[in-house]
């Protein structure tokens, strides 16, 4: 998608996102109307949304700790991405045996025969990561930039002084109530993700290459995606964990328009075993995406 990103959000590589607090009794509305979600869900749900070119945000439990569960991948590409000076990084071929791929819950694209066999670049690991989901991957970028705590670090150093990961994947999916290991905020994942997309966190080539591995995310046609116009780009990753932890983040992109960063994290707290609720997720997208039309 061709989006001149510097011109809708120059942010610095410490710098906060800047918007602007909505109208009070427009705020009220959508606030209610996630609070009812709630309810009917039994959720525990946050949300940080900004219209990049008005300033507009809808805001709900942003600055609570949520399980990050899979969002963290896009942190990781990221970090990959930046890391990678002269293109060396990127092309490397790591090799790995299917026992990486079982202990680490779910490899669609890692656990591929061909892939097995041969190995696969940095990059292919990366857009794996991102666009399949693929834990194993995640694990072998993990291991490249020096284990999960290196997540913390690539976060601090963009100004996101929230985000942590501190285990290896599938663990850092328990998402446990009351467990600050491997979580985030709202707020604080929209922000990386609206840096390292539009802002000056990345070079542009590689912020380009970011928003073309979340653009082609193959897991999220019934979080936001499904509550969003129909002719809005979106660009996500997904994550989902136990306690029917949901989440959602990434960059809609409406047609004549400036972007719009949206993070959608929940979880529950009745029993572990609880399934993903995808349908919380896209009615919140909905309700987030009349208040920017």
């Amino acid at each position: 998608m061709n989006v001149n990103r510097r011109a809708v959000l120059a942010l610095g590589a410490g710098a906060a996102l800047a918007v602007a607090v909505p109208a009070t009794a427009q705020a009220s509305t959508v606030t209610g109307k996630l609070r009812e979600l709630e309810k009917q869900h039994n959720a525990r749900l946050g949300v940080f949304a900004t219209d990049t070119g008005s300033g507009r945000t809808v805001l709900h439990r942003a600055d609570e700790l949520f399980p990050m569960c899979s969002t963290f991948k896009t942190i990781a590409a990221a970090a990959i991405l930046r890391k990678d000076r002269d293109g060396t990084l990127l092309n490397k071929v790591i090799t790995y045996t299917k026992s990486d791929v079982d202990k680490s819950g779910y490899g669609p694209i890692t656990g591929r025969p061909e892939n097995l066999a041969n190995g696969m670049t940095v990059s292919a690991l990366c857009e794996a990561t991102i666009t399949y989901s693929d834990n194993c991957a995640a694990n072998l970028l993990l291991k490249e930039l020096g284990g999960p705590t290196a997540i913390s670090r690539f976060s601090r150093s963009i100004g996101d002084p929230v985000t942590r990961l501190d285990r290896w994947e599938p663990e850092l999916n328990s998402a446990e109530p009351g467990r600050v290991t491997d979580t985030t905020s709202p707020r604080a994942i929209g922000q990386s993700y609206a840096r390292l997309t539009l802002g000056h966190a990345l070079n542009s080539n590689d912020s380009d290459q970011l928003v073309k591995w979340l653009l082609a995310n193959t897991t999220g046609g019934n979080r936001v995606r499904a509550g969003l116009p129909a002719a809005w780009g979106w660009g996500d990753k997904t994550g989902t964990g136990k306690y029917s932890t949901t989440n959602d983040v990434g960059i809609a992109f409406p047609p004549g328009r400036a972007p719009i960063v949206i993070a959608v994290l929940s979880t529950k707290k009745d029993t572990p075993e609880g399934g993903a609720d995808e349908p919380l997720v896209a009615r919140t997208a909905e309700l987030v995406a009349a208040q920017f039309s």
